[in-house]
């Protein structure tokens, strides 16, 4: 399917040709048939003899009613430009010309109807110098008249060939569906109806409302009047949903993929066809079906942060336009570069972002970001409409930039360097306060951190990092020495706390002994020498198997209140098992000496 709006000045027969068309006619409403005039969207659709299905969104000329009218050009790729022969190129004309322009639709027909009122040429050599300087320029060009059919096969040609020549979006990408009606059905509940422009929608698929977040499900899917279990882009789509009421949505509420749009109240833009510092404070933006009101502050001569007063799922490169309702004019379209723009505080910010987001215009969203934040998580980029690029150092979803992990590495090891020099005796830093000191923001990032050059020296081991073990006083150096000394003589006879206080150790030392691998701390107040375990179960190897506490406190040596606590971290390393009835058994495979 293919899906194009109508644009034109009000009663230049836009409905009239599109119903000559299709025989479906798109005026929904009884004021607008009263009327004679289309007041809001109108929807409908034929079979092209290419075999292709082209879909018509009917949309009002009226200037009163441009703000439904850019609803209905927000999501499409193609025009069918309306200009009537006995009236030629309107006000209206201008505007939704302009708005065309804004959106960057380059697809399209030019078609000058009532052919049979007034000779076509003249509104046909006018529209065509109009189109000249936009984006439809040089589009196909048709006379017709809606009332006796004339030009209608030559139209129906033109259409068929602009089937062929409009760009088929990605399937497979994320779905952002902007709503142009909600209303309730009899027996069927919540009904919406989109343009689908990109994605695919699925009987039973969950989406999000991006306003409020409240999750919705497709109950049923209906697209040309056809029940569907499956919907591809680009096409009109009715969906019945479970999970909301129709009065809790509105047109340009949007459903979108859970968990893949970011929603956004600012945003920095690229301006076309005008200058920032032209353009009122005050303007409205545009974009799907969605408006809301919008401040412009200028940052450079093409470039503006936008602060929009409803946020919208918004993504880097999205195509929207400004309007100023007041006046009637669509001052500019909006090229979105940045949903996640950084805060301006200091004086020459703004200048200094123009000059950043103009020497990056040509570089890949995606580089550009996670250069500027260093980490990020890749459904992050996602969301911003960028892709990680290939250069991104990866730990599950989170990237890392290679010159963000030479920073957080040289950070890193000046970091430990000076907890060294200010606490000698600390076994280095634990992870989570590294985390915290360097603003890592994930735990995963660190073996990348780890892996840099600049990381080379540093150690972790038992969830601490340290760029040296640690330094003893001379004074611990010698209480320790002593106490070596005398363990080396009885090993198991661990030292008494008046032992250790004449000593001149205190915790702090001791603690500081164990972790340069000076002493063994087998529990809290007990202190052996390093390698008492593999010595303890050679010596327990010995008695008879099993043992008791009290046969292996006397072939040790010792008192039960190193012999308990011996026997329980024998136990817990491995080197012996603790039987259900008390006594203890020497493993036959021992570990690895510790």
């Amino acid at each position: 399917m293919r899906v194009i709006a109508t644009a034109g000045h009000v009663d230049h027969g836009k409905s009239t040709l599109i119903h000559a068309l299709t025989g479906i006619q798109p005026d929904r409403w009884t004021e607008e048939r009263r009327r004679g005039l289309t007041i809001d969207l109108g929807f409908a659709w034929r079979k092209l003899p290419g075999g292709e299905r082209m879909a018509f969104v009917d949309v009002p000329g009226h200037q009163r009613f441009v703000r439904n009218m850019l609803a209905g050009v927000g999501e499409v790729t193609g025009a069918l430009f309306v200009v009537a022969a006995d009236e030629g190129w309107m006000p209206q004309s201008d505007e939704h010309l302009q708005a065309l322009h804004a959106l960057r639709v380059r697809h399209g027909v030019l078609t000058v109807t009532r052919s049979d009122l007034a000779d076509p040429l003249p509104a046909l050599d006018q529209a065509r110098r109009r189109l000249s300087e936009s984006s439809l320029a040089r589009v196909p060009e048709v006379v017709v008249s809606g009332s006796t059919g004339a030009g209608l096969g030559e139209l129906t040609a033109a259409l068929d060939d602009l089937a062929r020549r409009m760009p088929t979006p990605d399937p497979d990408a994320d779905v952002r569906l902007w709503l142009d009606r909600s209303f309730g059905v009899h027996g069927a509940g919540t009904v919406v109806t989109a343009t689908l422009s990109a994605g695919t929608l699925t009987r039973g698929d969950e989406l999000v409302v991006a306003r409020t977040g409240r999750r919705v499900t497709i109950r049923g899917l209906q697209s040309l009047d056809e029940q569907r279990e499956t919907v591809t882009a680009p096409a009109r789509a009715a969906l019945n949903l479970r999970g909301t009421r129709p009065e809790e949505l509105d047109r340009g509420d949007a459903l979108l993929t859970p968990d893949a749009w970011r929603v956004t109240g600012c945003v920095d833009v690229l301006l076309r066809d005008s200058r920032a510092t032209e353009l009122p404070r005050e303007l409205g933006m545009h974009i799907g079906a969605a408006a809301t009101p919008v401040r412009v502050r200028p940052l450079g001569h093409e470039i503006a942060r936008l602060s929009l007063h409803r946020a919208l799922p918004l993504r880097i490169g999205d195509i929207a336009l400004l309007r100023d309702a007041g006046r009637h004019l669509v001052p500019t379209g909006v090229h979105v570069l940045d949903v996640c723009p950084p805060a301006l505080r200091r004086r020459g910010a703004a200048a200094a972002r123009a000059e950043e987001l103009r020497r990056n215009l040509d570089r890949p969203a995606g580089a550009v970001l996670l250069e500027r934040h260093g980490a990020m998580r890749a459904p992050e980029l996602r969301a911003a409409g960028a892709r990680t690029p290939p250069w991104a150092l990866r730990s599950g979803d989170w990237l890392l930039a290679p010159d963000a992990r030479e920073d957080y590495a040289a950070r890193l090891v000046e970091l430990l360097d000076r907890s060294h020099r200010e606490h000698p005796m600390d076994d280095g830093i634990t992870e989570g306060a590294v985390l915290r000191r360097l603003g890592l923001p994930h735990a995963s990032l660190l073996p990348l951190v780890l892996d840099s050059p600049r990381a080379t020296g540093v150690t972790a081991t038992g969830g601490r990092l340290r760029l040296r073990g640690p330094e003893l006083s001379e004074h611990v150096r010698e209480g320790v020495a002593a106490l070596r000394e005398r363990l080396a003589e009885r090993p198991f006879e661990a030292p008494t706390a008046g032992e250790l206080r004449r000593l001149g150790l205190d915790a702090e030392h001791l603690g500081a002994a164990s972790r340069a691998g000076e002493l063994l701390r087998v529990a809290e107040g007990i202190y052996l020498l390093p390698g008492a375990l593999p010595q303890a179960r050679d010596l327990l190897a010995r008695l008879p198997q099993p043992f008791t506490p009290s046969q292996a406190r006397e072939v040790l040596g010792t008192s039960r209140r190193v012999a308990v606590p011996l026997l329980e971290r024998l136990a817990r390393e491995g080197y012996t098992r603790r039987l259900p009835d008390g006594t203890h058994r020497v493993l036959a495979v021992p570990p690895p000496e510790r």
